[in-house]
């Protein structure tokens, strides 16, 4: 019969099997641990800083879109007073304007003025027809020399800032060339041939 210690020496020839990995092994998995946790730590930054970014456009927007809306809100309210800013006008205009009535005038135009109401349009204004309309042109000799200019207001225009509610409607000027008075004394007298 066998004993226990004839087997032994036997089972003490066969290697034993490693229960744990080696140094080297783990160290490696950690590292690539680090690296996953890194990687991933970039992405959830990118991200949020992504969401951030469009949370910051969107409030920005909304904001202009706000303010847009509020100005226009504004500009049809003010340009409903416009036909009554431009009765006033006259009225002051002709000398009627008086007592209680001039009172109430002032009042309105103040308070159309405090909401950003401004009116334009004098006369020697260079013509500009993003401002103007022109109602009606002519040519002067005396007219001031270089670009049109505006010699009768018809009706004063009104803006809000840089938007405009209503053009001043214009009597444009612009300077008579000397060409074009000697094409017209030319076209007067006959020709010799």
């Amino acid at each position: 019969m066998t004993s226990e210690n004839d087997l032994a020496p036997e089972a003490e020839g066969v290697p034993e099997q490693e229960a744990a990995p080696a140094p080297e092994a783990a160290a490696q998995e950690e590292e690539l641990a680090g690296a996953d946790l890194a990687r991933q730590l970039a992405e959830r930054t990118a991200d949020l800083q992504r969401l951030q970014a469009e949370y910051v456009n969107y409030k920005r927007r909304v904001d202009r879109d706000r303010e847009a809306q509020r100005l226009n809100a504004t500009a049809s309210v003010l340009a409903s007073f416009l036909p009554v800013l431009d009765d006033i006008g006259r009225a002051r205009d002709h000398g009627e304007l008086e007592g209680g009535f001039k009172a109430v005038a002032d009042s309105l135009v103040q308070a159309t003025s405090a909401h950003g109401l401004e009116q334009f349009g004098e006369h020697g204004d260079v013509f500009d027809p993003t401002l103007h309309e022109a109602l009606m042109h002519r040519l002067d000799a005396d007219a001031p020399e270089g670009e049109p200019t505006v010699d009768a207001i018809m009706q004063v225009g009104y803006r809000i800032g840089d938007r405009i509610l209503r053009p001043a409607r214009v009597s444009v000027v612009e300077r008579e060339s000397a060409d074009a008075s000697s094409e017209d004394d030319g076209a007067s007298e006959p020709t010799a041939e």
